[in-house]
């Protein structure tokens, strides 16, 4: 979509997408190598009794969800920002996460270009708020 075809309160409803065990694992191994995303026994111990998957690994999961609505599409200039980045509940293993995409912020730039942000609001399969972020991006006209 162009910056102009923008609307405060759009709202948008992405797939689903399953985390397994061997997801989480493999994230963490890379990106986040924490005891509870790796050691299935120490994190049994832990405060959650499972495995949870990095909370860096639930943020791209939610990028990725939205990018693939395919909104943006081709008028995507650049990401500006992401701000108020919320963890608020652990994602386990086997998990099935969706996210809820609304327009909360259009600033029009010059050229008729302008910053479009969203917040992002991603759901377990018990529709329990997992995560949230306002993403902002640049979008053409």
């Amino acid at each position: 979509m162009r910056f102009s075809e923008y609307v405060i309160g759009q709202r948008y409803e992405t797939t689903s997408l399953a985390l397994s065990k061997r997801d989480i694992i493999e994230f963490a191994t890379i990106y986040d190598p924490q005891y509870m995303h790796l050691d299935e026994e120490k994190a049994i111990q832990g405060r959650f009794g499972s495995l949870i998957a990095s909370g860096m690994q639930t943020m791209n999961i939610s990028f990725k969800l939205w990018i693939e609505v395919g909104v943006y599409g081709e008028h995507v200039v650049a990401g500006t920002g992401m701000n108020n980045i919320q963890f608020l509940k652990p994602v386990f293993p086997d998990d099935e996460l969706h996210v809820i995409a609304e327009v909360i912020g259009l600033t029009p730039r010059r050229k008729g270009n302008g910053i479009v942000t969203v917040l992002l609001s991603t759901f377990n399969q018990k529709n329990q708020k997992v995560f949230q972020a306002e993403l902002s991006a640049l979008i053409d006209n």
